[in-house]
Protein backbone atom coordinates (compact mmCIF):
# COMPACT_ATOMS: atom_id res chain seq x y z
CA UNK A 1 0.00 0.00 0.00
CA UNK A 2 1.36 3.43 -0.61
CA UNK A 3 1.54 5.94 2.28
CA UNK A 4 2.25 9.47 1.84
CA UNK A 5 3.42 11.03 5.20
CA UNK A 6 2.94 14.81 5.19
CA UNK A 7 6.37 16.66 7.19
CA UNK A 8 8.07 13.14 6.56
CA UNK A 9 11.56 14.36 7.32
CA UNK A 10 10.72 16.11 10.73
CA UNK A 11 10.93 14.58 13.89
CA UNK A 12 7.88 12.29 14.18
CA UNK A 13 7.30 12.03 10.23
CA UNK A 14 10.95 10.43 9.64
CA UNK A 15 10.38 7.79 12.09
CA UNK A 16 6.79 6.95 10.28
CA UNK A 17 8.59 6.34 6.88
CA UNK A 18 11.59 4.61 8.29
CA UNK A 19 8.50 2.30 10.24
CA UNK A 20 6.56 2.08 7.55
CA UNK A 21 9.04 1.12 4.71
CA UNK A 22 10.84 -1.60 6.54
CA UNK A 23 7.49 -3.02 7.15
CA UNK A 24 7.52 -3.48 3.02
CA UNK A 25 5.16 -0.75 2.48
CA UNK A 26 5.34 1.69 -0.17
CA UNK A 27 5.82 4.89 1.57
CA UNK A 28 6.65 8.64 0.60
CA UNK A 29 8.10 11.54 2.46
CA UNK A 30 6.27 14.51 1.43
CA UNK A 31 7.49 17.73 2.57
CA UNK A 32 8.34 21.10 0.84
CA UNK A 33 12.90 20.08 0.62
CA UNK A 34 10.89 17.17 -1.35
CA UNK A 35 9.28 19.41 -3.88
CA UNK A 36 5.47 18.70 -2.18
CA UNK A 37 3.99 21.80 -0.31
CA UNK A 38 0.58 21.83 1.06
CA UNK A 39 0.54 25.26 1.03
CA UNK A 40 1.23 26.25 -2.35
CA UNK A 41 0.04 23.08 -3.82
CA UNK A 42 3.02 22.19 -5.44
CA UNK A 43 3.72 18.30 -6.09
CA UNK A 44 0.44 17.30 -4.36
CA UNK A 45 -1.55 15.59 -7.07
CA UNK A 46 1.56 14.04 -8.00
CA UNK A 47 2.48 12.53 -4.53
CA UNK A 48 -0.65 11.80 -3.86
CA UNK A 49 -1.49 9.73 -7.11
CA UNK A 50 -2.45 5.88 -5.99
CA UNK A 51 -2.46 6.66 -2.10
CA UNK A 52 -4.17 4.65 0.03
CA UNK A 53 -3.97 6.77 2.94
CA UNK A 54 -1.95 9.35 4.64
CA UNK A 55 -0.47 10.70 7.83
CA UNK A 56 -0.68 14.14 7.75
CA UNK A 57 2.03 15.44 11.08
CA UNK A 58 3.33 18.24 9.55
CA UNK A 59 3.63 21.54 11.40
CA UNK A 60 4.79 25.44 11.50
CA UNK A 61 7.28 26.86 13.40
CA UNK A 62 5.66 29.70 13.97
CA UNK A 63 3.34 30.12 17.01
CA UNK A 64 2.01 33.35 16.02
CA UNK A 65 -1.76 32.44 15.85
CA UNK A 66 -2.69 34.39 12.63
CA UNK A 67 0.23 32.44 11.06
CA UNK A 68 -0.66 29.13 12.41
CA UNK A 69 -4.20 29.41 11.88
CA UNK A 70 -3.42 29.92 8.11
CA UNK A 71 -1.49 27.41 8.21
CA UNK A 72 -3.63 24.86 8.79
CA UNK A 73 -6.12 26.78 6.62
CA UNK A 74 -4.93 26.56 3.54
CA UNK A 75 -2.73 22.95 3.91
CA UNK A 76 -6.25 21.48 5.15
CA UNK A 77 -8.36 22.58 2.31
CA UNK A 78 -5.50 21.42 -0.37
CA UNK A 79 -4.95 18.64 1.25
CA UNK A 80 -8.84 17.63 1.58
CA UNK A 81 -9.09 18.82 -2.46
CA UNK A 82 -6.11 16.78 -3.09
CA UNK A 83 -6.98 13.62 -1.74
CA UNK A 84 -10.60 13.63 -3.00
CA UNK A 85 -9.37 13.51 -6.10
CA UNK A 86 -7.06 11.06 -5.58
CA UNK A 87 -9.19 8.96 -3.90
CA UNK A 88 -7.80 8.73 -0.69
CA UNK A 89 -8.92 6.03 1.78
CA UNK A 90 -7.79 7.54 5.56
CA UNK A 91 -6.65 10.65 6.67
CA UNK A 92 -4.58 10.54 9.88
CA UNK A 93 -3.77 13.51 11.45
CA UNK A 94 -1.43 13.74 14.90
CA UNK A 95 -2.91 16.75 17.27
CA UNK A 96 -3.03 17.74 20.77
CA UNK A 97 -4.36 16.53 24.07
CA UNK A 98 -6.48 19.53 25.15
CA UNK A 99 -6.48 21.29 21.90
CA UNK A 100 -10.67 22.00 23.07
CA UNK A 101 -9.93 22.78 26.51
CA UNK A 102 -6.86 25.73 26.06
CA UNK A 103 -9.05 28.70 24.93
CA UNK A 104 -6.61 31.41 24.88
CA UNK A 105 -3.79 29.86 22.99
CA UNK A 106 -3.61 30.77 19.47
CA UNK A 107 -1.97 27.40 18.25
CA UNK A 108 -4.20 25.19 20.10
CA UNK A 109 -7.29 27.02 18.55
CA UNK A 110 -5.69 26.82 15.00
CA UNK A 111 -5.20 22.81 15.85
CA UNK A 112 -9.17 22.77 16.46
CA UNK A 113 -9.53 24.57 12.94
CA UNK A 114 -7.32 22.05 11.54
CA UNK A 115 -9.78 19.08 13.49
CA UNK A 116 -12.51 20.50 12.47
CA UNK A 117 -11.77 20.72 8.59
CA UNK A 118 -10.07 17.04 8.37
CA UNK A 119 -13.83 16.26 10.09
CA UNK A 120 -15.94 18.32 7.54
CA UNK A 121 -13.60 17.17 4.51
CA UNK A 122 -15.36 14.01 3.59
CA UNK A 123 -12.75 11.70 4.19
CA UNK A 124 -12.60 8.87 6.36
CA UNK A 125 -10.09 9.89 8.94
CA UNK A 126 -8.52 9.53 12.30
CA UNK A 127 -7.10 12.15 14.38
CA UNK A 128 -4.59 11.13 17.33
CA UNK A 129 -4.06 13.86 19.80
CA UNK A 130 -0.91 13.41 21.83
CA UNK A 131 0.18 14.95 25.15
CA UNK A 132 3.61 16.73 25.09
CA UNK A 133 6.37 14.57 23.72
CA UNK A 134 9.68 13.96 26.32
CA UNK A 135 11.57 15.49 23.41
CA UNK A 136 10.31 19.38 23.98
CA UNK A 137 11.17 18.93 28.00
CA UNK A 138 14.03 21.33 27.74
CA UNK A 139 12.00 23.42 25.35
CA UNK A 140 9.21 23.80 28.39
CA UNK A 141 11.69 24.75 31.16
CA UNK A 142 13.44 27.09 29.10
CA UNK A 143 10.02 28.86 27.89
CA UNK A 144 8.76 28.70 32.22
CA UNK A 145 12.43 29.66 33.40
CA UNK A 146 12.71 32.71 35.71
CA UNK A 147 16.09 32.90 36.75
CA UNK A 148 17.18 29.38 38.57
CA UNK A 149 13.75 28.70 38.98
CA UNK A 150 10.95 26.92 36.46
CA UNK A 151 7.86 27.81 37.24
CA UNK A 152 4.68 25.69 35.94
CA UNK A 153 1.07 25.96 36.56
CA UNK A 154 0.20 23.16 39.60
CA UNK A 155 -1.60 20.51 37.01
CA UNK A 156 -0.94 17.27 35.81
CA UNK A 157 1.52 15.75 33.22
CA UNK A 158 1.89 12.70 31.20
CA UNK A 159 4.53 13.65 28.15
CA UNK A 160 4.97 10.41 25.70
CA UNK A 161 7.78 9.56 23.75
CA UNK A 162 8.15 10.63 20.02
CA UNK A 163 9.63 6.62 19.89
CA UNK A 164 5.72 5.42 21.12
CA UNK A 165 3.85 8.72 19.22
CA UNK A 166 5.30 6.91 16.11
CA UNK A 167 4.40 3.50 16.80
CA UNK A 168 0.96 4.35 17.23
CA UNK A 169 0.72 6.30 13.96
CA UNK A 170 1.87 3.48 12.44
CA UNK A 171 -0.83 1.47 14.04
CA UNK A 172 -3.22 3.81 12.90
CA UNK A 173 -2.33 4.54 9.35
CA UNK A 174 -2.85 0.71 8.52
CA UNK A 175 -6.18 0.21 10.60
CA UNK A 176 -9.13 0.68 9.32
CA UNK A 177 -10.70 4.92 9.67
CA UNK A 178 -12.53 5.73 13.14
CA UNK A 179 -13.56 8.88 11.85
CA UNK A 180 -13.34 10.32 15.37
CA UNK A 181 -9.87 11.35 18.01
CA UNK A 182 -8.03 8.74 19.71
CA UNK A 183 -5.88 10.27 23.14
CA UNK A 184 -2.48 8.96 24.02
CA UNK A 185 -0.34 9.44 26.31
CA UNK A 186 2.87 8.55 27.62
CA UNK A 187 2.67 5.46 30.95
CA UNK A 188 3.44 7.71 33.41
CA UNK A 189 1.50 10.88 34.93
CA UNK A 190 2.35 13.48 38.05
CA UNK A 191 2.62 16.69 38.78
CA UNK A 192 4.35 19.08 35.54
CA UNK A 193 6.89 20.21 37.75
CA UNK A 194 7.92 16.94 39.49
CA UNK A 195 8.19 15.61 35.52
CA UNK A 196 10.08 18.45 34.68
CA UNK A 197 12.01 18.56 38.00
CA UNK A 198 13.24 14.85 37.30
CA UNK A 199 14.38 15.78 33.77
CA UNK A 200 16.24 18.23 34.56
CA UNK A 201 18.16 16.60 37.63
CA UNK A 202 18.55 13.45 35.73
CA UNK A 203 20.49 15.93 32.88
CA UNK A 204 22.24 17.53 35.54
CA UNK A 205 20.18 21.10 34.85
CA UNK A 206 20.91 23.09 38.34
CA UNK A 207 17.76 24.83 37.65
CA UNK A 208 14.53 23.99 40.51
CA UNK A 209 10.64 23.73 39.51
CA UNK A 210 8.08 24.99 41.29
CA UNK A 211 4.44 24.73 41.58
CA UNK A 212 3.25 28.21 40.84
CA UNK A 213 -0.80 28.77 40.90
CA UNK A 214 -0.08 32.06 39.13
CA UNK A 215 2.10 30.32 36.13
CA UNK A 216 0.39 29.74 32.76
CA UNK A 217 1.47 27.30 30.02
CA UNK A 218 2.68 29.27 27.64
CA UNK A 219 0.91 32.01 28.24
CA UNK A 220 -2.24 30.24 28.03
CA UNK A 221 -4.38 29.23 31.39
CA UNK A 222 -4.93 25.62 32.72
CA UNK A 223 -6.27 23.61 34.79
CA UNK A 224 -5.71 20.01 36.73
CA UNK A 225 -6.22 17.89 33.59
CA UNK A 226 -5.92 19.88 30.80
CA UNK A 227 -2.99 18.63 29.66
CA UNK A 228 -3.76 15.15 30.03
CA UNK A 229 -6.51 12.54 28.81
CA UNK A 230 -9.68 12.93 30.54
CA UNK A 231 -11.28 9.80 29.64
CA UNK A 232 -10.14 6.45 27.38
CA UNK A 233 -6.59 6.85 26.10
CA UNK A 234 -3.82 4.64 24.18
CA UNK A 235 -0.85 4.76 26.89
CA UNK A 236 2.82 4.27 25.04
CA UNK A 237 5.31 2.02 26.42
CA UNK A 238 8.61 4.66 27.17
CA UNK A 239 8.35 6.71 30.34
CA UNK A 240 10.86 8.95 31.76
CA UNK A 241 13.53 6.79 33.21
CA UNK A 242 13.95 4.30 29.48
CA UNK A 243 13.56 7.63 27.22
CA UNK A 244 16.47 9.28 29.51
CA UNK A 245 18.40 5.69 28.84
CA UNK A 246 17.59 5.29 25.17
CA UNK A 247 18.62 9.08 24.12
CA UNK A 248 21.84 8.79 26.01
CA UNK A 249 22.59 5.60 24.03
CA UNK A 250 22.27 7.34 20.54
CA UNK A 251 23.32 10.13 21.59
Amino acid sequence: MKIVVIGGTGLIGSKLVATLGANGHEVVAASPSRGVNTISGEGLAEVLTGAGVVVDVSNTPSFEEAVVTEFFRTSGSNLAAAEAKAGVRHHVALSIVGTDRIADLGYFRAKVEQERLIAQSGIPYTIVRATQFLEFLAGIADGHADGDTVRLPPVQFQPIAADDVAAILVETALAPPLDGIVDIAGPERDGFAEIVGRYLEAVGDRRKTASDPTARYFGGSVTDRSLVPTGPARLGRIGLKDWLNLSRANA
